[in-house]
């Protein structure tokens, strides 16, 4: 008898953020279709969180299918050293005048840890190329930022670092700006002004951290106070960007510019996997020099690969569209209507939305943190009602494609009512 991909996947493979000798068995999919994905016995399951937050015009779309078909017709892939390409060049043309700041070059790597590597190696080359010592980087408490030794180290210590906490360099983590506590993060900074470089941040949605929320006015009051004292600002949009918050990105709902911003997850569409880190001229310029140890001394062997390029464009192209924006207020309004319901019930907490996001905790005995035991409870409920969600420990969240119709949020709002009835009567 042929066996299925989940009995040939658990011989061979090692699955992420899985304890993999109680984990159930992974469901094999074969493919997928706008907010859906089949598995192999043709059962349907239902996108709730864009694949791990990427997939943001659906899965398998046909103009993302058709570029990415004519760029490997013509060039798969190609040294990044010098030589270049027109889809990196053009990516880099088209996406760098609608971000927010005056963001001016655009650095190549393969994913969200290493936009997010990058961004730290530039900061911290930039105060050595300058003559300045600026060893110091900021961070919020709860932050994450990528599983890389320095996203690791800008990240909160967390059942995430735990193994590794001894390796990571020292970071100062602050408390999410409030409007009790901003009077006392700008004195913070104030007598850590000296020696500070940096300050990387996730703007306005903490999302691995719980898809814990804030105010964007007092971010941009903190940042503000950062720039007076000359410390770099790093905008981590990596979940953010492409029109999760409600804007195109999240730094458009503040006025203080960032000088790095780091993207990768919805900048392709969800189709293959891309980072990039963009910076001010004044980032850049101070690595011209004659003295090639002023050089930035990063790359990747898949840096700026051809494919990649055209699917980012493709999804460009779809982003930019009115229709996309009008998905993403009718995601938001639904959301909040459905946000009030939630807000009545006895077995929720602390609901809240933001753009296409929706987030609350499920009340237990237990401490809120992501290794509580009601996540396997919850994992294994929508995964018999086939919706794709997965929980933050007991913050559970909605952020689902762009392309998800009326119909399969209703589907979506229904199974969790369902599951908070099975959780009153089994956990509560």
């Amino acid at each position: 008898m042929q066996k299925s991909l989940s009995e040939r996947d658990l011989a061979v493979i090692w699955h992420p953020y899985t304890q993999m000798q109680t984990a159930p068995a992974p469901v094999g999919i074969v493919r997928g279709e706008g907010a859906l994905l089949f598995d192999e016995e043709g059962n349907r399951y239902l996108d709730a969180t864009s694949s791990w937050w990427v997939n943001i015009h659906g899965h398998a779309h046909p103009h993302i299918t058709a570029k990415l078909a004519a760029q490997a017709a013509q060039l798969h892939h190609c040294i990044f050293a010098g030589y270049t390409h027109e889809p990196a060049v053009s990516l880099a043309e088209r996406l760098l005048p609608i971000l927010p700041g005056n963001q001016r070059k655009l650095f190549y790597s393969d994913n969200g840890s290493t936009a997010v590597e990058v961004a730290l190696k530039m900061t911290i080359q930039y105060w050595k190329n300058t003559g300045r010592s600026r060893h110091r980087i900021l961070a919020f408490k709860n932050a994450y930022h990528g599983d890389t030794f320095g996203a690791m180290s800008v990240s909160a210590r967390s059942v995430f670092t735990k193994a590794f906490d001894d390796f990571l360099f020292e970071v100062v983590f602050l408390d999410l700006p409030t409007a009790e506590n901003i009077g006392g993060l700008k004195e913070q900074i104030d007598t850590l002004a000296a020696e500070a470089g940096a300050f990387i941040f996730e703007p306005l949605v903490l999302g691995s951290g719980g898809m814990m929320m804030y105010d964007a006015a007092l971010l941009d009051e903190l940042l503000a106070h950062c720039r007076t004292h000359n410390i770099l600002l790093i905008a981590d949009e990596i979940m953010t960007g492409f029109g999760r918050t409600g804007t195109n990105f999240a730094m458009d709902q503040v006025q203080t510019p960032p000088d790095i911003i780091c993207l990768s997850k919805g900048l392709t569409g969800g189709t293959i996997a891309m980072g990039v880190t963009t910076c001010t001229n004044d980032i850049y310029n101070a690595f011209l020099s004659t003295d090639k140890l002023k050089t930035l001394f990063h790359g990747h062997s898949y840096t700026a690969n051809p494919l990649t390029c055209a699917i980012a464009l493709a999804s460009l192209d779809l982003f930019l569209e009115p229709s996309c924006a009008a998905n993403r207020q009718r995601i938001n309004t639904r959301h909040r209507a459905f946000a009030v319901t939630l807000a009545y019930h006895p077995e929720v907490k602390n609901v809240r939305s933001l753009g296409t996001i929706l987030a609350f905790e499920i009340v237990t005995g237990e401490t809120d943190s992501y290794t509580n035991e009601l996540a396997g409870f919850l994992f294994s409920f929508f995964r018999e009602k086939r919706i794709m969600l997965r929980p933050l420990g007991n913050t559970l969240y909605i952020l689902p494609p762009y392309c998800i119709t009326d119909e399969q949020l209703d589907e979506v709002y229904g199974s969790i009512l369902a599951m908070l009835e099975a959780y009153g009567k089994q956990w509560a």
